[in-house]
């Protein structure tokens, strides 16, 4: 199998063409290429379905062998490869039912039209016999938004308890938030299917956009991530612009004996 190596940030992730795939992915297989002893490691696949000119249809894999409704990073990513392979400053990635227009920038930036956000009302939940204030937030995927100080240890423990608590049938990434400024966020990101992560582009999406509509934050808001910064502009209807980096690490095969 051909692949190539990508991050956005540290969030890495393995980008394939179905057409080069000898079988089609399993969550088995999906949870072994991940794997970072085992197999090539990354925190999920980029599975490129069709490319045509500048619009490809992308599934993004987590690793843990679900499937994303839609990754920031990833889609940033994808959005790189094809527009490399197309010539095209101006891309189009569908992932599920949602299109997103990205556009390069100088060096490994990419701009994407994020579309809109949905921002609910501050709820309480009770985790570990604490009750604590968390606004939901919807990029496609789910968000839980909760303004506690990001430490890590904080995030290991509550992350997977919000993740798979009875309140998100669906499951849900988590979000611990400092506000820094009123244009500056610190986040620590517990993503859905994956875990702690270094970086994630909904995230950064969601947890701005509940920044502004909360009023603790004015657009545009930086990200300040484990990996780096993310830049999100939220306009007056809600949608969002995401601008971060995007790289290729290298290109490889499995052998074949990694079957």
């Amino acid at each position: 199998m051909r692949f190539s190596k990508w991050h956005g940030l540290g969030n890495d992730y393995l980008l394939v063409q179905r057409a080069d795939l000898e079988a089609p992915l399993t969550p088995e297989r999906v949870q072994q290429l991940c794997d970072y002893h085992f197999g090539i490691g990354s925190d999920g696949v980029l599975e490129v379905v069709a490319a045509n000119n500048d619009r490809a249809e992308v599934v993004i894999w987590n690793p843990d062998g679900s499937t994303a409704e839609l990754s920031g990073n990833g889609t940033r990513i994808a959005a790189r490869w094809l527009a490399r392979r197309s010539g095209s400053d101006t891309v189009r990635i569908l992932v599920g039912p949602r299109e997103v227009v990205a556009r390069m920038r100088d060096g490994l930036q990419v701009e994407m039209d994020m579309g809109r956000v949905e921002v609910g009302e501050p709820e309480m939940l009770d985790v570990d016999d604490q009750k604590l204030e968390f606004t939901p937030a919807s990029v496609g995927n789910p968000h839980a938004v909760f303004e506690l100080e990001p430490d890590r240890p904080a995030l290991l423990h509550l992350g997977p308890l919000i993740e798979n608590h009875e309140r998100f049938p669906g499951r849900t990434n988590v979000q611990l938030v400092r506000v820094d400024g009123p244009g500056e966020l610190t986040v620590g990101v517990w993503e859905r299917g994956a875990g702690e992560t270094l970086s994630s582009g909904t995230s950064a999406v969601a947890t701005a956009a509940v920044a502004v509509a909360r009023g603790w934050c004015e657009s545009p808001v930086t990200v300040h991530l484990a990996g780096g910064d993310l830049v999100v502009a939220i306009d007056g209807d809600g949608n969002a612009r995401l601008t971060g980096p995007a790289q290729e690490i290298f290109t490889g095969e499995t052998a074949e004996e990694f079957a």
